[in-house]
């Protein structure tokens, strides 16, 4: 009776650990939240669970090694990460979600193994990590967030004005401008704009703007 309550007791903190830690993405609105971070912690512990059980019933009887179950966790756990990872553009984004996903998968197995003390100490940590790091990554990493827009516009006064009238609306700050030394064609030309774009601005709705204006042709980032 006493290992079915520790089983229960397990559980229930690897879902506790593993909602703190959701909790935090699902604020970001992240495609791997609360429910998700639970599940792959309750999920890890439970795998954990079943394999010291099997190794306590079988153990005499067989050389097989407890750990084969749950190690199983950590490659499988790349599936549901990479899920979480797209590319848009320039941009790769769900790194950090897919980092949370293997780490709670780790807490779990560790719940899983009965050390609380390592699980609860990396819950705090990763939350640390993810709340307070990430403004302090913020700060350091602003000037070199930097992005360049190259525009193909037609060759008319005032067209250059236009896009950065528009920038200036998405409350973009412009660093630099360049025209390219050779024409792409007689009728058009090619501008090069080093800028900054705002915090939670995509980059997709620049684009847009951008391919709205009359006499461009074309947009992209590089």
């Amino acid at each position: 009776m006493a290992w079915e309550i520790e089983t229960i007791l397990r559980l229930v903190i690897a879902a506790v650990l593993g909602g703190i830690i959701g909790l935090e993405r699902e604020a970001l609105n992240k495609a791997a939240g609360f429910r998700t971070h639970t599940l792959v912690s309750v999920g890890s512990c439970l795998i954990m669970v079943v394999s010291i059980s099997m190794h306590n019933e079988y153990g005499a009887v067989t050389n097989a090694d407890p750990g084969r179950i749950a190690a199983q966790v950590v490659s499988g756990i790349g599936f549901l990460g990479a899920g979480t990872i797209l590319r848009s553009g320039p941009t790769v984004r769900g790194l950090t979600t897919a980092a949370t996903l293997w780490v709670v998968a780790g807490i779990g197995l560790a719940v899983g193994s009965g050390a609380y003390l390592a699980a609860v100490s990396t819950t705090f940590i990763v939350f640390f990590a993810l709340t307070f790091l990430a403004k302090l990554e913020d700060r350091i990493t602003a000037r070199k967030k930097l992005q360049n827009i190259v525009v193909t516009m037609a060759d008319q006064p005032g067209q250059i004005g236009l896009v950065c009238s528009v920038l200036g609306n998405l409350n973009i700050n412009i660093k630099n401008i360049e025209l390219a030394k050779e024409k792409t064609d007689e009728a058009n030309v090619q501008v090069q704009l080093c800028v900054k774009l705002p915090t939670g601005l995509a980059w997709e709705k620049v684009i847009a703007a951008l391919e709205n204006l009359e006499g461009v042709s074309d947009v992209k980032f590089t």
